[in-house]
């Protein structure tokens, strides 16, 4: 039965009546483990890679310069292609995946790429927890990377399209959120395992991503269809229909019906969603499928998310409390995702990802000024300042969890029209592992030759996209999903650009 509390839609587009049932909260929570496997490795990813029975099996030459080796400088200690390439090989995977997930997605519909995610995410979980040499290490890897690419692509446009215009930011946001809460489950094992110290602890730290892999292959049996993929692929509009009523709890639908039903009709037209992208009727969506996620990378939030322990060990901190500063971390990074999904509806995007990216640039220039002056190449910094480059750098993830990390995969789910929708979302995801991929492989080379100044780096791309949003992203706070396009037709610079041949438009959904 379907219970919540009651909203309705107050665009100007239209009226969207509603509420948020039980039925879309399961179903979202379900489609969110999606999240969780994501988080779950990337927090992983970076404890194993401090942990030193981990090292001195796989990267012995790291182990070596970290241990041995007093001459080399503090922040080359990491310094290693092989070591960054078990990182970043899951997103080089993750990229090449998202574009057969786009094709899957769009002649199947979401719940096949959840479930195709979730698989190969298990599969990869059980490799890599029984690897015995870097070969297996890095093909489990591969496959984690095509679970993450298939998921990556289909949960946002499954939260987007389930939820309730008013509220899809808060509940797109959970995808974020429980990217964090994956990270900080992670961080937490690594913590504990840690102390293990042989071969069983980073075993187990890998192997457990099987658990919320299985947990989302197995909720995805269950999980619907949205209606936009079901008219999109069947027409059945009866069936999509009573979907959409069970989905909103009320018998009143037909304004949100029959704008998913225009949207499919004209998206019918559009053989070949990737060459049509390019239009320039849909510059603006394809400016941001790119921009947003290429942003969202450069903030250096993967410095600490990938990172973080071996970035703690560098400054100066044992192997334990190292990692017990990832838990700290993390931790900041959940409780400002989830005030960020509260509020995103209210405040809207714009002002989240303005205020959040000057919160981010401060920080960022802050903890690269005390690292110049009170870390040398070699020794740590002392224990109050340690702590302080710690308060710094959580409130720089405050800053983040609060706008870019969930608004960065919000945004683009929401405003590609639904001919380009799965085209754009892959975009989108193709472009965050792209960048994912050339960070988390470049980083330790950086941050030997950059030093400290790794961070003014960042934080120059942070004050650049703090001005891309001011300047050309518009507001899209409660605008019904299949009525974005006015968002461009009514901003300042956009509308100079875009050119909907509305006479077409009429006479396909005539």
């Amino acid at each position: 039965m379907a219970v919540g509390f009651a909203i309705t839609s107050t665009s100007e587009g239209g009226n969207y009546n509603g509420r948020i049932t039980s039925f879309v909260v399961f179903s979202c929570m379900m489609a969110t483990m999606g999240g969780v496997i994501f988080g779950y490795d990337i927090g992983i990813s970076g404890g194993v890679t401090s942990m030193e029975p981990f090292l001195r099996k796989f990267f012995p030459d790291v182990y070596v310069k970290m241990k041995e080796d007093t001459k080399i400088s503090n922040y080359c200690k990491f310094d290693s292609q092989l070591l960054t390439s078990f990182t970043s090989s899951l997103y080089l995977a993750g990229l090449v995946s998202s574009f057969f997930a786009s094709s899957l997605t769009q002649a199947f519909g979401r719940k096949p790429s959840i479930l195709s995610g979730g698989a190969a995410f298990l599969a990869g979980a059980a490799l890599g927890g029984a690897a015995h040499n870097v070969l297996m290490l890095i093909f489990g890897r591969i496959l984690l990377g095509i679970g993450v690419g298939f998921a990556n692509q289909a949960v946002p446009l499954y939260l987007s399209e389930m939820a309730p215009p008013k509220w899809r930011g808060a509940i797109n946001n959970s995808f974020q959120l429980s990217i964090g809460i994956g990270i900080l489950i992670a961080n937490l094992i690594n913590y504990g395992t840690e102390k293990i110290k042989d071969d069983r602890g980073w075993r187990i730290s890998l192997a457990l991503a099987a658990v919320p892999a299985f947990i989302l292959t197995l909720g995805a049996l269950f999980l619907p269809e949205t209606p936009n993929s079901v008219i999109q692929r069947s027409n059945d509009h009866e069936k999509a229909k009573k979907l959409l009523q069970r989905v909103r709890g009320t018998e009143d639908v037909q304004a949100e019906i029959d704008d998913i039903i225009k949207a499919s009709e004209i998206s019918k037209t559009i053989k070949h969603p990737f060459k049509n992208i390019i239009q320039t009727k849909y510059r603006p969506q394809l400016v941001m499928s790119i921009a947003i996620p290429f942003f969202q990378q450069v903030t250096g939030i993967n410095v600490i998310a990938f990172y973080a322990p071996i970035l703690f060990r560098t400054l100066g901190l044992g192997e334990s409390a190292s990692l017990m500063s990832a838990v700290v971390t993390g931790s900041v990074g959940i409780c400002t995702t989830f005030i960020s999904m509260l509020i995103v509806d209210k405040v809207g995007r714009r002002f989240l990802l303005i205020n959040g990216g000057a919160c981010m640039f401060v920080n960022q220039i802050l903890v690269g000024g005390v690292i110049a002056v009170k870390l040398g190449d070699h020794g740590g910094l002392s224990k109050g300042y340690a702590f302080l480059v710690l308060v710094l750098i959580c409130l720089y993830v405050a800053g983040f969890g609060l706008s870019w990390g969930p608004l960065g995969w919000l945004i683009p789910s929401e405003i590609f029209p639904l001919e380009i929708r799965s085209a754009g979302q892959s975009i989108t995801v193709a472009v965050n592992f792209l960048f994912t991929f050339i960070v988390g492989q470049t980083f330790l080379t950086m941050l030997c030759h950059f030093k400290y100044g790794l961070f003014f780096f960042f934080g120059g791309w942070v004050a650049l996209m703090t001005a891309f949003v001011f300047l050309l992203l518009p507001e899209t706070k409660n605008i019904p999903i299949e009525q974005m396009d006015k968002v461009w037709r009514e901003h300042w610079f956009w509308k100079k650009i875009v050119q909907v041949d509305n006479e077409v438009t009429d006479k396909i959904v005539a």
